[in-house]
Protein backbone atom coordinates (compact mmCIF):
# COMPACT_ATOMS: atom_id res chain seq x y z
CA UNK A 1 0.00 0.00 0.00
CA UNK A 2 2.89 2.55 0.81
CA UNK A 3 4.32 1.62 -2.92
CA UNK A 4 1.07 2.57 -4.39
CA UNK A 5 0.61 5.49 -2.55
CA UNK A 6 3.94 7.03 -3.00
CA UNK A 7 3.22 6.08 -7.01
CA UNK A 8 -0.14 8.16 -7.10
CA UNK A 9 1.67 10.67 -5.67
CA UNK A 10 4.20 10.64 -8.49
CA UNK A 11 2.09 10.73 -11.16
CA UNK A 12 -0.01 13.86 -9.40
CA UNK A 13 2.74 15.36 -9.31
CA UNK A 14 3.51 14.76 -13.20
CA UNK A 15 0.16 15.95 -13.94
CA UNK A 16 -0.57 20.17 -14.45
CA UNK A 17 -1.24 21.99 -11.70
CA UNK A 18 -4.22 22.97 -11.16
CA UNK A 19 -3.65 25.57 -7.86
CA UNK A 20 -3.74 28.83 -9.53
CA UNK A 21 -7.23 27.98 -10.79
CA UNK A 22 -8.23 26.78 -7.56
CA UNK A 23 -6.51 29.86 -5.17
CA UNK A 24 -6.30 32.61 -7.31
CA UNK A 25 -9.48 33.75 -8.32
CA UNK A 26 -8.65 36.92 -10.82
CA UNK A 27 -6.20 34.48 -12.73
CA UNK A 28 -9.14 32.12 -12.47
CA UNK A 29 -11.42 33.99 -14.22
CA UNK A 30 -9.65 35.42 -16.79
CA UNK A 31 -8.06 31.82 -17.52
CA UNK A 32 -12.16 30.51 -18.41
CA UNK A 33 -13.09 33.91 -19.88
CA UNK A 34 -9.82 33.89 -22.51
CA UNK A 35 -11.02 30.28 -23.37
CA UNK A 36 -14.10 30.93 -24.61
CA UNK A 37 -12.59 33.46 -26.26
CA UNK A 38 -9.97 31.41 -27.71
CA UNK A 39 -12.58 29.31 -29.06
CA UNK A 40 -13.68 32.36 -31.02
CA UNK A 41 -10.53 33.82 -32.20
CA UNK A 42 -9.64 29.92 -33.41
CA UNK A 43 -12.81 30.02 -35.43
CA UNK A 44 -12.09 33.28 -37.19
CA UNK A 45 -8.64 32.23 -38.02
CA UNK A 46 -10.16 29.49 -39.83
CA UNK A 47 -13.06 31.11 -41.08
CA UNK A 48 -10.67 34.30 -42.87
CA UNK A 49 -8.39 32.29 -45.02
CA UNK A 50 -11.56 30.26 -46.38
CA UNK A 51 -13.45 33.74 -46.81
CA UNK A 52 -10.58 34.83 -49.09
CA UNK A 53 -10.04 32.05 -51.29
CA UNK A 54 -14.16 31.56 -51.80
CA UNK A 55 -13.46 35.37 -53.02
CA UNK A 56 -10.03 34.85 -54.83
CA UNK A 57 -9.41 31.24 -55.43
CA UNK A 58 -5.50 32.07 -55.23
CA UNK A 59 -3.27 31.46 -52.68
CA UNK A 60 -1.07 33.96 -53.35
CA UNK A 61 -4.39 35.59 -51.42
CA UNK A 62 -3.38 33.95 -48.52
CA UNK A 63 0.36 34.50 -48.28
CA UNK A 64 -0.70 38.22 -48.68
CA UNK A 65 -2.95 37.99 -45.60
CA UNK A 66 -0.11 36.37 -43.12
CA UNK A 67 1.80 39.16 -44.57
CA UNK A 68 -1.04 41.78 -43.44
CA UNK A 69 -1.46 40.43 -40.15
CA UNK A 70 2.49 40.31 -39.76
CA UNK A 71 3.64 43.60 -40.44
CA UNK A 72 1.49 45.89 -37.69
CA UNK A 73 2.76 43.47 -35.22
CA UNK A 74 6.41 44.71 -35.81
CA UNK A 75 5.53 47.84 -36.02
CA UNK A 76 2.94 48.29 -33.04
CA UNK A 77 4.18 45.67 -30.67
CA UNK A 78 6.81 47.75 -28.81
CA UNK A 79 4.64 50.62 -28.50
CA UNK A 80 2.19 48.31 -27.20
CA UNK A 81 4.57 47.26 -24.34
CA UNK A 82 5.06 50.68 -23.36
CA UNK A 83 1.43 51.55 -22.87
CA UNK A 84 0.99 48.21 -21.03
CA UNK A 85 3.63 49.55 -18.37
CA UNK A 86 2.59 53.12 -18.39
CA UNK A 87 -1.86 52.30 -17.72
CA UNK A 88 -3.80 49.88 -16.10
CA UNK A 89 -3.32 47.07 -17.70
CA UNK A 90 -6.56 46.01 -16.90
CA UNK A 91 -8.41 48.85 -18.76
CA UNK A 92 -6.09 48.45 -21.54
CA UNK A 93 -7.57 44.58 -22.00
CA UNK A 94 -11.12 46.05 -21.87
CA UNK A 95 -10.04 48.52 -24.44
CA UNK A 96 -8.66 45.95 -26.77
CA UNK A 97 -11.22 43.24 -26.66
CA UNK A 98 -13.88 46.25 -27.55
CA UNK A 99 -11.95 46.55 -30.52
CA UNK A 100 -10.74 43.28 -31.38
CA UNK A 101 -14.67 42.65 -31.01
CA UNK A 102 -16.00 45.55 -33.37
CA UNK A 103 -13.00 44.10 -35.58
CA UNK A 104 -14.38 40.55 -35.70
CA UNK A 105 -18.41 42.39 -36.16
CA UNK A 106 -16.62 43.91 -39.36
CA UNK A 107 -15.73 41.14 -40.88
CA UNK A 108 -19.38 39.22 -40.17
CA UNK A 109 -20.87 42.28 -41.73
CA UNK A 110 -18.59 42.10 -44.91
CA UNK A 111 -19.11 38.29 -45.65
CA UNK A 112 -23.02 38.46 -45.79
CA UNK A 113 -23.14 41.49 -48.55
CA UNK A 114 -23.80 39.33 -51.54
CA UNK A 115 -20.80 41.51 -53.37
CA UNK A 116 -17.66 42.39 -51.31
CA UNK A 117 -14.28 43.71 -52.09
CA UNK A 118 -11.48 41.88 -51.23
CA UNK A 119 -9.54 44.70 -49.43
CA UNK A 120 -11.68 45.62 -46.94
CA UNK A 121 -11.09 42.20 -45.55
CA UNK A 122 -7.16 42.92 -45.22
CA UNK A 123 -7.80 46.24 -43.69
CA UNK A 124 -9.44 44.60 -40.59
CA UNK A 125 -6.98 42.39 -40.68
CA UNK A 126 -4.47 44.71 -40.08
CA UNK A 127 -6.54 46.52 -37.74
CA UNK A 128 -6.76 43.63 -35.59
CA UNK A 129 -3.47 42.33 -35.43
CA UNK A 130 -2.67 45.56 -34.48
CA UNK A 131 -5.00 45.91 -32.03
CA UNK A 132 -3.27 42.39 -30.99
CA UNK A 133 0.09 43.53 -30.81
CA UNK A 134 -1.35 45.84 -27.87
CA UNK A 135 -3.28 43.48 -26.27
CA UNK A 136 -1.00 40.22 -26.09
CA UNK A 137 2.08 42.13 -24.14
CA UNK A 138 -0.82 43.70 -21.43
CA UNK A 139 -2.31 40.32 -21.26
CA UNK A 140 1.21 38.36 -20.73
CA UNK A 141 2.46 41.37 -18.21
CA UNK A 142 -0.74 40.94 -16.29
CA UNK A 143 -0.24 37.36 -15.40
CA UNK A 144 2.98 37.83 -12.58
CA UNK A 145 -0.36 39.95 -10.67
CA UNK A 146 -2.14 37.27 -10.85
CA UNK A 147 -0.43 34.82 -9.09
CA UNK A 148 2.17 34.66 -6.80
CA UNK A 149 5.60 33.89 -8.48
CA UNK A 150 5.60 30.38 -7.05
CA UNK A 151 2.35 29.09 -9.11
CA UNK A 152 3.58 31.24 -12.33
CA UNK A 153 5.15 28.18 -14.04
CA UNK A 154 1.51 26.30 -13.29
CA UNK A 155 0.07 29.25 -14.67
CA UNK A 156 1.57 29.80 -17.77
CA UNK A 157 1.11 26.02 -18.40
CA UNK A 158 -2.89 26.11 -17.79
CA UNK A 159 -2.89 28.83 -20.72
CA UNK A 160 -0.82 26.33 -22.56
CA UNK A 161 -2.89 23.75 -22.09
CA UNK A 162 -6.26 25.51 -22.59
CA UNK A 163 -4.37 26.63 -25.85
CA UNK A 164 -3.83 23.54 -27.33
CA UNK A 165 -7.17 22.44 -26.62
CA UNK A 166 -8.86 25.20 -28.47
CA UNK A 167 -6.40 24.43 -31.52
CA UNK A 168 -7.15 20.81 -31.95
CA UNK A 169 -11.10 21.12 -31.17
CA UNK A 170 -11.31 24.83 -32.72
CA UNK A 171 -10.92 24.06 -36.82
CA UNK A 172 -13.36 21.27 -36.23
CA UNK A 173 -15.84 23.76 -34.47
CA UNK A 174 -15.40 26.18 -37.41
CA UNK A 175 -15.34 23.61 -40.29
CA UNK A 176 -19.39 22.77 -38.89
CA UNK A 177 -20.03 26.23 -38.73
CA UNK A 178 -19.03 27.33 -41.79
CA UNK A 179 -20.49 24.22 -43.74
CA UNK A 180 -23.91 24.76 -41.78
CA UNK A 181 -24.54 28.22 -41.12
CA UNK A 182 -22.01 29.93 -43.30
CA UNK A 183 -19.08 32.19 -42.95
CA UNK A 184 -20.67 35.38 -41.39
CA UNK A 185 -22.58 33.21 -38.62
CA UNK A 186 -18.44 32.44 -37.61
CA UNK A 187 -17.38 35.69 -37.87
CA UNK A 188 -20.82 36.76 -35.64
CA UNK A 189 -20.06 33.48 -33.68
CA UNK A 190 -16.45 35.20 -32.29
CA UNK A 191 -17.90 38.37 -31.48
CA UNK A 192 -20.38 36.84 -28.99
CA UNK A 193 -17.01 34.83 -27.50
CA UNK A 194 -15.86 38.42 -26.50
CA UNK A 195 -18.36 38.69 -23.93
CA UNK A 196 -16.75 36.08 -22.06
CA UNK A 197 -13.09 37.77 -21.69
CA UNK A 198 -14.79 41.31 -20.97
CA UNK A 199 -17.40 40.31 -18.46
CA UNK A 200 -13.89 38.48 -16.37
CA UNK A 201 -12.08 41.88 -16.81
CA UNK A 202 -15.38 43.73 -15.30
CA UNK A 203 -14.54 41.25 -11.85
CA UNK A 204 -11.08 40.98 -11.53
CA UNK A 205 -9.56 43.91 -9.57
CA UNK A 206 -7.35 46.80 -11.22
CA UNK A 207 -4.02 46.40 -12.35
CA UNK A 208 -2.55 49.54 -12.32
CA UNK A 209 0.90 50.78 -13.38
CA UNK A 210 3.88 50.17 -11.39
CA UNK A 211 5.16 53.46 -9.35
CA UNK A 212 8.25 54.10 -10.99
CA UNK A 213 6.07 53.71 -14.44
CA UNK A 214 7.24 56.08 -17.39
CA UNK A 215 5.20 57.59 -19.98
CA UNK A 216 5.06 56.09 -23.51
CA UNK A 217 7.88 57.29 -25.62
CA UNK A 218 10.89 56.41 -27.94
CA UNK A 219 13.20 56.71 -24.73
CA UNK A 220 10.73 54.03 -22.94
CA UNK A 221 11.14 51.82 -25.72
CA UNK A 222 15.56 52.25 -25.82
CA UNK A 223 15.41 51.33 -21.98
CA UNK A 224 13.28 48.45 -22.38
CA UNK A 225 15.78 47.02 -25.66
CA UNK A 226 18.98 47.80 -23.27
CA UNK A 227 17.25 45.93 -20.41
CA UNK A 228 16.33 42.79 -22.68
CA UNK A 229 19.90 42.83 -24.79
CA UNK A 230 21.87 43.11 -20.79
CA UNK A 231 19.97 41.49 -19.14
CA UNK A 232 21.56 38.01 -20.25
CA UNK A 233 19.19 35.66 -18.75
CA UNK A 234 16.79 37.19 -20.96
CA UNK A 235 18.56 37.31 -24.29
CA UNK A 236 19.83 33.90 -23.38
CA UNK A 237 16.28 32.49 -23.28
CA UNK A 238 15.43 34.78 -27.00
CA UNK A 239 18.25 33.55 -28.59
CA UNK A 240 17.62 30.28 -27.80
CA UNK A 241 13.62 30.44 -28.83
CA UNK A 242 15.16 31.89 -32.13
CA UNK A 243 17.31 28.87 -32.95
CA UNK A 244 14.83 26.21 -32.11
CA UNK A 245 12.23 28.07 -34.74
CA UNK A 246 14.33 29.22 -37.07
CA UNK A 247 15.95 25.85 -37.84
CA UNK A 248 14.13 23.53 -36.49
CA UNK A 249 9.98 24.58 -37.67
CA UNK A 250 9.31 22.00 -40.42
CA UNK A 251 5.39 23.16 -40.86
CA UNK A 252 5.51 25.07 -44.08
CA UNK A 253 6.96 21.30 -45.30
CA UNK A 254 3.99 19.18 -44.12
CA UNK A 255 1.90 20.00 -47.25
CA UNK A 256 5.04 18.34 -49.41
CA UNK A 257 5.80 15.82 -47.05
CA UNK A 258 2.23 14.62 -47.17
CA UNK A 259 1.95 14.38 -50.65
CA UNK A 260 5.48 13.56 -52.12
CA UNK A 261 7.69 11.57 -48.82
CA UNK A 262 4.74 9.51 -46.80
CA UNK A 263 2.15 9.29 -49.81
CA UNK A 264 -0.70 9.93 -47.34
CA UNK A 265 -2.87 12.68 -49.49
CA UNK A 266 -4.70 15.30 -47.82
CA UNK A 267 -5.76 13.56 -44.75
CA UNK A 268 -1.78 13.01 -43.64
CA UNK A 269 -1.57 16.66 -44.03
CA UNK A 270 -4.12 17.09 -41.47
CA UNK A 271 -2.52 14.39 -38.88
CA UNK A 272 0.89 16.19 -39.39
CA UNK A 273 -0.58 19.41 -37.97
CA UNK A 274 -2.93 16.86 -35.32
CA UNK A 275 0.51 15.32 -34.14
CA UNK A 276 2.45 18.26 -33.33
CA UNK A 277 -0.71 19.69 -31.40
CA UNK A 278 -1.39 16.72 -29.13
CA UNK A 279 2.21 16.75 -28.30
CA UNK A 280 1.76 19.92 -27.34
CA UNK A 281 -1.58 19.17 -24.96
CA UNK A 282 0.31 16.28 -23.35
CA UNK A 283 3.17 18.00 -22.44
CA UNK A 284 1.13 20.59 -20.86
CA UNK A 285 -0.98 17.98 -19.15
CA UNK A 286 2.14 16.38 -17.51
CA UNK A 287 4.01 19.74 -17.16
CA UNK A 288 3.34 19.36 -12.82
CA UNK A 289 6.86 19.31 -11.87
CA UNK A 290 8.07 22.23 -14.02
CA UNK A 291 7.70 24.86 -11.73
CA UNK A 292 10.02 22.66 -9.09
CA UNK A 293 13.10 22.98 -11.23
CA UNK A 294 15.95 24.58 -9.46
CA UNK A 295 17.65 25.42 -12.65
CA UNK A 296 14.77 25.98 -15.06
CA UNK A 297 18.02 27.44 -17.65
CA UNK A 298 19.00 23.97 -17.73
CA UNK A 299 15.43 22.53 -18.18
CA UNK A 300 14.74 24.83 -21.26
CA UNK A 301 18.53 23.46 -23.20
CA UNK A 302 17.25 20.46 -22.41
CA UNK A 303 13.75 20.77 -24.19
CA UNK A 304 15.17 22.63 -26.91
CA UNK A 305 17.78 19.60 -27.53
CA UNK A 306 14.54 17.34 -27.22
CA UNK A 307 12.99 19.60 -29.78
CA UNK A 308 15.77 19.31 -32.23
CA UNK A 309 16.27 15.51 -31.55
CA UNK A 310 12.68 14.88 -32.46
CA UNK A 311 12.40 16.51 -35.46
CA UNK A 312 15.59 15.22 -37.07
CA UNK A 313 14.25 11.58 -36.04
CA UNK A 314 10.87 12.95 -37.63
CA UNK A 315 12.94 13.75 -41.21
CA UNK A 316 14.40 10.24 -41.04
CA UNK A 317 11.32 8.19 -40.22
CA UNK A 318 9.70 8.41 -44.09
CA UNK A 319 9.08 4.50 -44.21
CA UNK A 320 6.71 4.28 -41.13
CA UNK A 321 4.38 7.30 -41.07
CA UNK A 322 3.09 6.65 -37.24
CA UNK A 323 6.34 6.68 -36.34
CA UNK A 324 6.72 9.96 -37.86
CA UNK A 325 3.88 10.91 -36.07
CA UNK A 326 5.06 10.12 -32.93
CA UNK A 327 8.25 11.90 -33.16
CA UNK A 328 6.11 15.18 -34.56
CA UNK A 329 4.21 14.72 -30.54
CA UNK A 330 7.38 14.33 -28.83
CA UNK A 331 8.90 17.45 -30.50
CA UNK A 332 5.26 19.52 -29.57
CA UNK A 333 5.94 18.51 -25.87
CA UNK A 334 9.34 19.37 -25.65
CA UNK A 335 8.32 22.67 -27.08
CA UNK A 336 5.68 23.35 -24.62
CA UNK A 337 8.03 22.60 -22.08
CA UNK A 338 10.67 25.18 -23.20
CA UNK A 339 8.19 27.68 -23.76
CA UNK A 340 6.89 27.38 -19.84
CA UNK A 341 9.82 27.29 -18.89
CA UNK A 342 10.89 30.37 -21.09
CA UNK A 343 8.12 32.85 -20.24
CA UNK A 344 8.51 32.07 -16.73
CA UNK A 345 12.38 33.03 -16.92
CA UNK A 346 11.49 36.41 -18.34
CA UNK A 347 8.57 37.11 -16.55
CA UNK A 348 10.41 36.86 -13.10
CA UNK A 349 13.89 38.41 -14.11
CA UNK A 350 11.69 41.28 -15.09
CA UNK A 351 10.69 43.85 -12.77
CA UNK A 352 6.67 44.74 -12.88
CA UNK A 353 7.75 48.23 -14.42
CA UNK A 354 9.29 46.62 -17.55
CA UNK A 355 7.40 43.79 -18.14
CA UNK A 356 4.54 45.44 -21.06
CA UNK A 357 7.93 45.78 -22.69
CA UNK A 358 9.83 42.53 -22.11
CA UNK A 359 6.51 41.31 -23.53
CA UNK A 360 6.24 42.95 -26.21
CA UNK A 361 9.93 41.73 -27.16
CA UNK A 362 9.26 38.59 -26.27
CA UNK A 363 5.99 38.40 -28.39
CA UNK A 364 8.18 39.74 -31.73
CA UNK A 365 10.07 36.40 -31.39
CA UNK A 366 7.98 34.51 -30.82
CA UNK A 367 6.00 35.62 -33.70
CA UNK A 368 8.74 36.11 -36.19
CA UNK A 369 10.95 32.96 -35.42
CA UNK A 370 8.55 30.57 -36.82
CA UNK A 371 7.60 32.28 -39.73
CA UNK A 372 11.73 32.31 -40.50
CA UNK A 373 11.89 28.81 -40.19
CA UNK A 374 9.28 28.40 -42.40
CA UNK A 375 11.10 30.29 -45.22
CA UNK A 376 14.49 28.63 -44.24
CA UNK A 377 13.15 25.01 -44.16
CA UNK A 378 11.11 26.02 -47.78
CA UNK A 379 14.77 27.64 -48.83
CA UNK A 380 16.37 24.35 -48.46
CA UNK A 381 13.98 22.12 -49.35
CA UNK A 382 13.98 23.73 -53.07
CA UNK A 383 17.72 23.12 -53.02
CA UNK A 384 18.30 19.40 -51.68
CA UNK A 385 14.26 17.91 -50.97
CA UNK A 386 12.39 18.57 -48.01
CA UNK A 387 13.39 15.52 -46.14
CA UNK A 388 16.68 16.89 -45.95
CA UNK A 389 15.66 20.37 -44.65
CA UNK A 390 13.43 18.57 -42.32
CA UNK A 391 16.98 16.48 -40.65
CA UNK A 392 19.01 19.66 -41.49
CA UNK A 393 17.31 21.13 -39.59
CA UNK A 394 16.93 19.47 -36.40
CA UNK A 395 20.40 18.88 -36.65
CA UNK A 396 21.21 23.29 -37.12
CA UNK A 397 19.14 23.25 -33.82
CA UNK A 398 21.14 21.41 -31.78
CA UNK A 399 24.66 23.30 -33.37
CA UNK A 400 22.42 26.16 -32.58
CA UNK A 401 22.12 24.81 -28.64
CA UNK A 402 25.37 23.86 -28.12
CA UNK A 403 26.75 27.87 -29.48
CA UNK A 404 23.63 29.23 -27.38
CA UNK A 405 25.60 27.46 -24.01
CA UNK A 406 28.50 28.33 -25.04
CA UNK A 407 28.42 32.07 -25.62
CA UNK A 408 25.27 32.30 -22.44
CA UNK A 409 26.91 30.13 -19.57
CA UNK A 410 24.06 31.87 -17.29
CA UNK A 411 21.59 29.77 -18.66
CA UNK A 412 22.69 26.34 -17.20
CA UNK A 413 24.04 28.16 -13.86
CA UNK A 414 20.50 30.42 -13.80
CA UNK A 415 18.54 29.31 -10.45
CA UNK A 416 14.44 30.24 -9.48
CA UNK A 417 14.34 32.34 -7.35
CA UNK A 418 13.15 30.39 -4.52
CA UNK A 419 16.02 28.24 -4.60
CA UNK A 420 18.60 30.94 -5.13
CA UNK A 421 16.88 32.29 -1.90
CA UNK A 422 17.04 29.42 0.18
CA UNK A 423 20.64 28.73 -0.76
CA UNK A 424 21.30 32.57 0.00
CA UNK A 425 20.09 32.52 3.55
CA UNK A 426 22.23 29.10 3.65
CA UNK A 427 25.34 31.65 3.14
CA UNK A 428 26.43 30.41 -0.20
CA UNK A 429 27.00 32.39 -3.25
CA UNK A 430 24.03 32.48 -5.35
CA UNK A 431 24.40 33.45 -9.58
CA UNK A 432 22.24 36.92 -9.79
CA UNK A 433 20.03 36.50 -13.26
Amino acid sequence: MPHASSTRSRLRGLLIDLEPVRRDRDFRMIWLGQMVNNVGRQITLVALPYELWQLTHSPLSIGLLALVQLVPILIFSLGGGVIADAVDRRRLLMITQVLLAACSLGLAILAAQPDTAVWPFYVVAFVAAGVGAVDQPARSSALPRLVPRERLSAAIALQWLSGSVVAISGPVIAGLIIATAGVSTAFALDVVTFLASLAALVVIAPIPPHPDAVRPSLRAIREGLSFARDRQIILSTLVIDIDAMVFGMPTSLFPQLALTVFNTGVAGFGLLNSALALGVFVGALLSGWVGKLRRPGRGVAIAVAGWGVAIAAFGMCTAYFPLALLCLAVAGGADVISSVLRSSIVQLATPDQLRGRISSIYMLVVTSGPRLGDAEAAAVAAIAGPQFSVVSGGVMCLVGLLAVIRYFPHLLRYESAEHAADQALEGSPTLSA
